[in-house]
Parts: C-alpha cells; sequence; structure tokens
C-alpha cells in the first residue's frame, strides 16, 4: 500500500518535470519468490527507483533494460528471470530462491501505462477497490498487443483497451469475479488454438484505521500505520490532545464527545478501529455504537476483565452482542509479542489488524506448513 502511494507521489512529480518513466510489475511468478504478481516498481531516467519486485536482486537489469523504452517509448516488454537451476549465475544474480519471476516493462509515456497509475490513484482518493486486467503474453494473431487493459472500479465502471470483442467479454466477467473475492489471479484464455495470458489485479485502498483516544500512546499507532499506508483518523474528545500538531501524520484529527460520534464517521465492513481512551465511561459509550456497527475489527485496549465487565453493563442497558460481533472484538488488542511500552504495544496492534486483514494467524513462519504466500491468491487459471 505505502509502496503504491509513494509510486505516485513520484510519477505526479516526474510528470509536472517533465521526466521519462517506466514501470515494471511482477506478472506470473512459480515456486519460491520474493514478490508476488502486482508488485510494481518505477523507474525514471534519472536513475531514481521507487518500489521493488525483488529482494533487490532484479533491479539492476530492469533497470536496463527499462532504458530504451524510456528514451524511445518503445513496445513493452516481459523478461522472464529463472532461478530454478542451479546454473541460475548465468544472470550474474546467484538468487538462489528456485523460483520464476515474469515481469513486464513499459514506458510511461503511453496512455495505457499512465491509465493504470491514475486508476489506482482513483481507487485511493475515492476510497474503493478495483481491478486491473493486464495482457502480458499472446500466442497466435488475437488482435491483441501487450499491456492491453480492462479496468474495473467496484461501482461498475469499465475502461476496455481490449480490441478482442470476444475475449473483452470473458475477461470482463472474471474480472468482476475476481474483484468480488478480492484475490489477484493469472488466467490463461484458449481462443481457436491461440492463448492469452491476462494478470487480473486487485486493488485495495488503503486501510482506514479509526483510532479512538489521542494519549501519547496513541502517537506511535498512527506512525506505524502510516508506514503500512493506511488512513488513519485520530478521534477524541480533548481539543487540546486531538491536535494536527501531535498527529502530524495523521490524516484527520476530529474532536467530538464519545456520545456524540459525527455521521460522517464511517464505520463499513473496510474500517478497522482501536479504542483506547483509558476511560471506562468512554470507552462504554463508543462500544455502544462500535459493536453493532459492521466495521472488520475492533481492538480495546486494557485487561481482559475490564472489556468483559463493558460487555456485562451494556447487556445491562439492553445491548447484546452476537457472536459474530464478538468474533471482530480483540480485547486485550494486540499480538502476545510481551509488549511493554508504547512503541511495542503500538507494533502488537499493527501486527494484530495485519493479521486480522489477510486472515493470518499471527504465529511463527517457522511453524507454518503452508507456503508463506498463498497459492490461491495468485493461482494460474485455465479458460
Amino acid at each position: 500500500m505505502k509502496e503504491l502511494q509513494d509510486i505516485l507521489n513520484v510519477f505526479e512529480h516526474s510528470q509536472n518535470s517533465g521526466q521519462r518513466m517506466a514501470i515494471a510489475t511482477v506478472v506470473k511468478t512459480s515456486g519460491s519468490v520474493y514478490r508476488r504478481p502486482g508488485a510494481r516498481m518505477l523507474l525514471t531516467e534519472a536513475g531514481q527507483t521507487i518500489g521493488a519486485i525483488s529482494g533487490g536482486c532484479l533491479e539492476s537489469d530492469v533497470f536496463e533494460r527499462a532504458q530504451p523504452l524510456m528514451l524511445q517509448d518503445s513496445q513493452p516488454i516481459v523478461v522472464q528471470y529463472d532461478t530454478t537451476a542451479s546454473d541460475d549465475l548465468v544472470w550474474g544474480l546467484g538468487l538462489g530462491c528456485n523460483g520464476v519471476v515474469q515481469v513486464l516493462i513499459e514506458s510511461l509515456n503511453t496512455i495505457s501505462a499512465n491509465r493504470q497509475l491514475e486508476f489506482i490513484n482513483q481507487c485511493f482518493t475515492q476510497s474503493q477497490p478495483g481491478a486491473i486486467a493486464t495482457i502480458f503474453h499472446t500466442e497466435g494473431d488475437v488482435n491483441v498487443n501487450i499491456a492491453d487493459r480492462l479496468l474495473l472500479k467496484a461501482d461498475g465502471t469499465v475502461v476496455n483497451q481490449i480490441a478482442n470483442q470476444s475475449l473483452a467479454t470473458q475477461l470482463l466477467q472474471d474480472t468482476y469475479r475476481v474483484l468480488a473475492e478480492g484475490n489477484t489471479q493469472v488466467i490463461s484464455y484458449s481462443l481457436d488454438h491461440r492463448s492469452v495470458e491476462v494478470l487480473i489485479e486487485v486493488i485495495q485502498p488503503p486501510v482506514p484505521l479509526l483510532i479512538f483516544g489521542a494519549g501519547y500512546d496513541a502517537i506511535p499507532v498512527v506512525q506505524l500505520a502510516k508506514q503500512l499506508g493506511w488512513h488513519v483518523t485520530v478521534i477524541d474528545h480533548r481539543p487540546t490532545y486531538a491536535t494536527r500538531d501531535r498527529f502530524s501524520q495523521a490524516d484527520e484529527t476530529i474532536v467530538c464527545n464519545p456520545n456524540d460520534l459525527p455521521a460522517t464517521l464511517d464505520l463499513n465492513p473496510r474500517t478497522v478501529a482501536v479504542v483506547m481512551t483509558h476511560n471506562y465511561l468512554h470507552d462504554q459509550s463508543l462500544l455502544r455504537s462500535l459493536l453493532p456497527s459492521p466495521i472488520r475489527y475492533l481492538g480495546v485496549l486494557g485487561p481482559k476483565r475490564r472489556t468483559q465487565q463493558l460487555l456485562e453493563d451494556l447487556h445491562a442497558e439492553g445491548l447484546t452482542s452476537t457472536e459474530s460481533q464478538r468474533h471482530r472484538l480483540h480485547a486485550p488488542v494486540g499480538l502476545d509479542i510481551g509488549a511493554e511500552t508504547p512503541e511495542e504495544i503500538a507494533l502488537a496492534i499493527v501486527a494484530e489488524i495485519q493479521s486480522v486483514l489477510t486472515q493470518r494467524s499471527g504465529g511463527y513462519l517457522r511453524e507454518r506448513q503452508a507456503p508463506i504466500h498463498d497459492p490461491a491468491k495468485s493461482c494460474l487459471t485455465l479458460v
């Protein structure tokens, strides 16, 4: 998320300065690799790179291959890096990753390449998901080109750059499905003994994080969340605490009483919230509003018994939480990492939210029996 935001920022600045650029995108992988399909790196003619497509092994080679595309506006190319063989030193890389990575490199002086970044920026600013379908391999005369795209927003807006109507129709159906499932996929289409491979990538807008409480311990939570590119709002009833000076990295600060949360506060299924007011009655008021809401995650700072008492008091008022609501409630908030300081506690909180968002347990990777990256989220489908 933060990586894409950085790419968009540099892209806008470089456009204004007239600097030539290229974009490299991981479009297909197999085996053990560092980045998955959808990872991007922006390259400028001045030698600047933003983002990464590997652990630092492929970037130099990709930059060299991007030079003629930037200078001559050449056609997009796809480069394959195969490190499955023992003699992968032929690349001068010696990766030892035992995987295959295909990278699409294209000039950002073309309308198609520019449009993908403009589309991502719209998804971010409008806070709605989208999907980008990018052709990266063709066999036979299928009336399509490498880097032709179909773009779909969650509101149904479609931008189609694919001339082959039969393929565009199939691709639109699959793009709707992939967007609904939320998992980036690579799909291979067979068209009368001709084939096309397409990356359908889901673009998620920044995670909306609401932090209730503007105490000292909220500051590192804001800082860590912004490092991940989340959209952070801090809410507190004290105007001397919820200030721009105190939370300079926050996207928004709101001063309001816990009983009077503004109607503009968007409590949607993508929202995550942390309650850390250190005030029992304020937490009670906030839970009264937040528990019945559809937010995806609700963390409450404080001992388990304290939260149990809060729930009992709310129950006495007539507010009975459902099993689904209790499942979204995390109290005490955070992963069990032995956190003591505000910075450590912030790390535990943000890490737990990340694990919930990705539906992972937050345990040790060495004890994970499945692959680190879920194959289902970048699977190859034949159509």
